[in-house]
């Protein structure tokens, strides 16, 4: 199933399907790449079973401030994941980070509300993020879209140290965000988004694990 809205409220308005046919994305304007959209089934499922069954350990990654547990995907893997992306987007793909990450009981727990404009020095047209793990957390979960109550929901970077300010002193202060929306986890769910769209991890602390691929990437017509 495929699904595709323009905004955050039309996530939160409705998840019926979307009509239209992978081989029909040519046909859309440029509007396109300012939705959120949805791919379920997105691997194989000998695929998925192989990625959920890889016993590498994650490795905490810090940065000032805070501390990702990821591990590097293989190449192979991550080409496949650019060819299914460019047959669903209709354009090239230019991935610039992708990596799994995890988050569990003590491990991962802040909010960190943020948007993806700035990676590795780049500016990514969208992101992803790829749900791997089972359904096992007991409530609503997922990838949660926010609006700052000053900034809006979207955030083009035009000084790095005024958003530098935003990420650091709002992103764990849900009194400063409205929460628009969540798209529910549900295994082998594919989210992808426009890189200005705050968002977060949707609750901010798990229990069991929660895995998921993200992955940061250019579009090219």
């Amino acid at each position: 199933r495929f699904y595709l809205c323009n905004d955050t409220n039309s996530v939160k308005k409705t998840m019926e399907p979307c009509g239209f046919k992978l081989k029909r994305f040519s046909c859309l304007d440029n509007s396109f790449f300012n939705m959120i959209y949805i791919k379920d089934n997105f691997l194989p499922k000998n695929m998925l079973n192989a990625i959920k069954n890889n016993t590498k350990e994650y490795k905490e990654i810090k940065t000032p401030g805070k501390s990702f547990w990821t591990k590097k995907p293989s190449e192979i893997f991550v080409q496949y994941v650019v060819s299914r992306l460019a047959e669903i987007e209709d354009c090239d793909i230019e991935n610039i980070l992708c990596f799994f990450r995890q988050a569990k009981e003590n491990q991962d727990n802040n909010w960190r509300i943020h948007n993806d404009s700035i990676i590795q020095g780049q500016q990514p047209d969208r992101a992803l993020v790829l749900f791997l793990s089972d359904e096992n957390y007991n409530g609503l979960n997922g990838t949660a879209f926010w609006e700052h109550k000053e900034r809006g929901d979207t955030y083009k970077v035009t000084d790095n140290n005024d958003f530098d300010e935003l990420l650091t002193k709002d992103c764990n202060d849900t009194s400063k965000w409205n929460l628009k929306t969540v798209i529910g986890h549900k295994t082998n769910r594919l989210v992808s988004y426009p890189c200005e769209y705050f968002h977060s991890k949707y609750p901010n602390e798990f229990k069991e694990k929660r895995e998921v691929l993200v992955m940061f990437y250019k579009t090219k017509k």
